[in-house]
């Protein structure tokens, strides 16, 4: 883990919403979707993580997890964010207002995950027509 600190003094601030993971490329914090912007917002503004490079989502049957890499091109420094979605309600705030690069993203796993993102400027269809019906990378996506 290369970022002790502000891992530490994260999970002091978060307490039992967060939990901290690592992989062989990133230390990972799951958050509470409740938090999340919470979390994202002192990412940027106190710990200089100012790229968010990608936002993707996965689709585990029963419930669906959105995943932030997130990086700090000054320090040279990088994270990963998830939050865990219930399948019946997947809905999470928007970090378009923390990084910009995060609208389209947002935008395009609503068109093929159904994920919505509350307060999103613009949350509509970016790749599949406007009168497509469903979202086709869930798991319960029917192919007629």
């Amino acid at each position: 883990m290369q970022n002790k600190e502000m891992l530490e003094k994260l999970a002091a601030s978060f307490g039992t919403a967060l939990k901290i993971e690592a992989d062989n490329f990133y230390d990972i914090l799951v958050i509470e979707r409740e938090k999340l912007h919470e979390l994202c917002d002192i990412l940027k503004n106190e710990w200089g993580f100012n790229y968010l490079v990608n936002l993707s989502s996965v689709d585990y049957k029963d419930r669906f997890e959105v995943i932030y890499h997130i990086h700090s091109i000054p320090e040279n420094n990088k994270i990963a964010v998830k939050t865990v979605l219930d399948r019946d309600n997947p809905t999470v705030s928007t970090v378009s207002d923390i990084w910009k690069t995060a609208d389209w993203q947002e935008r395009e796993v609503y068109d093929l995950m159904g994920i919505n993102f509350a307060g999103h400027p613009n949350l509509i269809r970016i790749l599949l027509p406007d009168d497509f019906v469903g979202h086709p990378l869930r798991k319960d996506f029917k192919i007629n």
